[in-house]
C-alpha cells in the first residue's frame, strides 16, 4: 500500500507531548478558510511513499537517542486516505507487537467524530487518541494543540486516556511553533495564534528577508 504524503518530520515537539514523529497527509477537500496548511489540499501534491517504508523509517527514530514518545498524523486530512491510514496504524501496531515503538498515536481531523467513525470505524482501539473538527478561524483558541475553539482532544484507547486526559482543557502558556529546514525552505510545525504569521512577516522584513510562497495564502 501506498501512502500520499505531503511531509514528514522528527522531532515534532509542537503537536502532541514529548518527541514525536510527524507525518502530513496530502489531500484535503475541507478547505477551511484561513488554514495555514493550503499546500496539503490538492489530493495529488505531495509524494507518494510505501507504508512499510515509512514504518521502517519511523522504527530507526525509536532505536536510537532519547527514542519515540508519539507519532502524530496530520495533513491535509488523513481520513481522505482511508486505507492507506489504517495501513499505516496497522504498521505502528506490529511495531508495537516487536517492543520497538511504545509511543502513542494521535490524529488530527477536520471530521467531528461521527463522521470519523462513519470514514474510520476502525479508528477506536487503534488510534490513541484524535483531535477533531473543522478548522474555524472566527473561533480563536489558547486551548493546547488547537486551532480553533470547537476542536476537541478525544481519547480512543487507554493509553490514550493515560496520555491525554490531562490535556483535555489545558491552555498553552507558550508558543506552539517550531521551525523545520531545508534546502529549498523553512517550514512551520505547529498551532500559530492570530496575528503570528503576520507579526513574523513583519519581523523578517525588518530583517531584509521577504518570504515569496507561503502555505497560508492563497
Amino acid at each position: 500500500m501506498r501512502i500520499r504524503l505531503s511531509r514528514t518530520h522528527f522531532p515534532v515537539t509542537a503537536l502532541g507531548p514529548g518527541r514525536r514523529v510527524g507525518i502530513w497527509m496530502q489531500g484535503c477537500s475541507f478547505a477551511c478558510p484561513g488554514c495555514v496548511s493550503r499546500d496539503t489540499w490538492t489530493p495529488d501534491g505531495g509524494l507518494t511513499r510505501d507504508v512499510q517504508e515509512l514504518a521502517d523509517w519511523i522504527a530507526t527514530f525509536c532505536a536510537t537517542g532519547d527514542g519515540v514518545d508519539g507519532v502524530t498524523i496530520s495533513g491535509g486530512e488523513p481520513t481522505e486516505q482511508p486505507e492507506a491510514l489504517h495501513d499505516l496504524i496497522t504498521e505502528l501496531d506490529r511495531l508495537r507487537s516487536d517492543n520497538v515503538f511504545t509511543g502513542d498515536v494521535l490524529c488530527y481531523t477536520g471530521c467531528d467524530i461521527a463522521e470519523l467513525l462513519d470514514r474510520c470505524p476502525w479508528a477506536p482501539g487503534m488510534i490513541d487518541a484524535v483531535i477533531t473538527g473543522r478548522f474555524r478561524i472566527e473561533l480563536p483558541t489558547d486551548l493546547v494543540w488547537r486551532g480553533s475553539a470547537n476542536q476537541e482532544i478525544i481519547p480512543l484507547t487507554e493509553l490514550g486516556r493515560r496520555r491525554y486526559a490531562e490535556h483535555v482543557d489545558r491552555i498553552a502558556t507558550s508558543p506552539q511553533l517550531q521551525f523545520a529546514v531545508t534546502d529549498e525552505s523553512v517550514w512551520m510545525i505547529g498551532i500559530p495564534r492570530r496575528g503570528d504569521l503576520q507579526r513574523l512577516e513583519a519581523a523578517l522584513r525588518t530583517d531584509g528577508v521577504t518570504l515569496q510562497e507561503t502555505s497560508w495564502r492563497p
